[in-house]
């Protein structure tokens, strides 16, 4: 019963994460490869700093993937929704 109750809060959490990125990530992944440059980031939220996205940016290779991103909205470095 444990390992279900476990196995239930960790769902909870991936559901979270992907409520957290809405509908945004699917624009901001502008060629759907799954990964966030921050040309493709700056087209859907201009004010992110080169400094937000390095600091989002935990593995450094250069681009976001989605759980850095949930990560980077969660922190306030990366808007969650644009305005329409």
């Amino acid at each position: 019963m444990t390992k279900f109750i476990a196995l239930m809060l960790g769902a909870g959490v991936v559901a979270s994460a992907a409520i957290a990125m809405g509908d945004s990530v699917v624009e901001v992944d502008a060629n759907g490869d799954g990964l966030m440059t921050i040309d493709e980031v700056r087209a859907v939220f201009p004010d992110v700093t080169t400094q937000a996205f390095a600091a989002v940016d935990t593995n450094d290779d250069g681009a976001l993937d989605d759980d850095e991103m949930v990560a980077g909205q969660e922190q306030g470095l990366i808007p969650v929704a644009t305005d329409g």
